[in-house]
């Protein structure tokens, strides 16, 4: 059955959630439902490739019956971008299929039946991260379990598909946050500096390695922010940081305080495919802005999976520079926070007052 047919099959999602699929193009939602404009008279798949249109003159339906019932004509472009998801959903299993294999972009586009141009650009629109980087993901997974189950690392590495284990190092480097035989142990070996201060939000912790930042967490007592950092960590060296993390915490303090809407430091987190995807999506919503959990997955590409997205969002241990307090309910209600709903409630509000000033 073609992904279309799938969705066919699931309820037209609400408007929040179907207006977040036409503005990211969202192909695995194709065939759930269509969208109308009023001042052209056409409605369009969520993948069209037209122009967005001002959201008032946006209206959504079933299926095409309905549209055209409703008096609109079918859009010409969708045609020509018909099948893009199926094509982007073969490329993908065929990376799930073979994670123990180096599969190169023009391997993956004759899979696909396209370019390696259009390929790699369709693909991260939907997906949400390049071809590479979710070969990368998936293969670290494999990595990260065989590790636990096996005695040796050098085995671990070759079962994972890694060719050599300088690329199974350099993998880990950017995402387990530690060398393979230090993750084997739990972290052993790590060495995190740390530094607690002042915040508008209650007292504000930073923890970093040397690679980035990895812990980011507001509280009321030191002590209590300090032993949770301990218990996320258990067997690295925590320590306080000789120069206090001047940099980092600076930048985020000037983010609390309304003066600085970016915050990009480096990270150094741990994180499967999936939760990578939702943390990509949360750094996508505007400053000042909030999504639902639901448009989230629907931005994903995997519009059933809205706990897995709030499990994501509960995960994140570097909250504010991935941002999981601009995620809400489909409700508008606030949902969970790791520190607290006041606290979130008084992020969004601190964002919406600086983004009007």
């Amino acid at each position: 059955m073609t992904i279309a047919a799938q969705m066919s099959r699931v309820q037209m999602p609400d408007p929040e959630t179907a207006w977040a699929a036409v503005l990211n193009r969202d192909a695995l939602r194709d065939g759930s439902f269509v969208y109308a404009v009023s001042s052209t008279g056409v409605y369009c798949r969520p993948s069209c490739g037209s122009r967005r249109p001002r959201r008032e003159r946006v209206s959504f339906f079933p299926g095409a019956p309905q549209a055209e019932a409703a008096g609109y004509r079918a859009c010409l472009r969708c045609g020509k971008e018909n099948g893009a998801a199926e094509r982007v959903e073969r490329a993908r299993r065929y990376l799930d299929n073979h994670a123990d294999e180096r599969v190169t972009l023009s391997d993956l586009a004759r899979v696909a039946g396209l370019s390696p141009f259009y390929l790699q650009r369709t693909f991260q629109r939907i997906v949400g991260l390049t071809p590479k980087a979710y070969a990368s993901a998936r293969r670290t997974e494999r990595f990260k379990r065989s590790l636990k189950n096996r005695d040796d690392v050098t085995s671990a590495i070759y079962d994972a598909g890694f060719g050599s284990s300088s690329r199974a190092y350099e993998s880990a480097d950017q995402r387990l946050g530690m060398t393979p035989s230090a993750y084997r142990r739990g972290g052993e070996g790590m060495r995190i500096g740390y530094a607690i201060v002042e915040s508008p939000l209650g007292r504000l912790l930073v923890g970093a390695t040397e690679r980035g930042v990895c812990s980011v967490a507001l509280g009321d007592e030191d002590e209590a922010l300090l032993r949770e950092l301990r218990r996320e960590y258990p067997r690295a060296q925590v320590h306080a940081a000789a120069d206090g993390l001047r940099e980092a915490v600076a930048a985020v303090v000037q983010y609390l305080e309304g003066r600085s809407p970016e915050l990009q430091l480096p990270l150094d987190v741990t994180a499967t495919a999936f939760q990578w995807r939702v943390w990509t999506a949360l750094q996508r919503i505007p400053y000042g802005s909030t999504r639902s959990y639901a448009a989230i997955a629907a931005e994903i590409g995997r519009p059933q999976a809205v706990r897995a997205v709030a499990r994501a969002c509960a995960s994140n241990r570097v909250a504010l520079l991935i941002p999981c307090h601009r995620a809400v309910r489909k409700t508008g209600a606030l949902g969970g926070y790791r520190w607290g709903i006041s606290r979130k409630a008084e992020l969004l509000e601190r964002e919406v007052r600086a983004k009007k000033s």
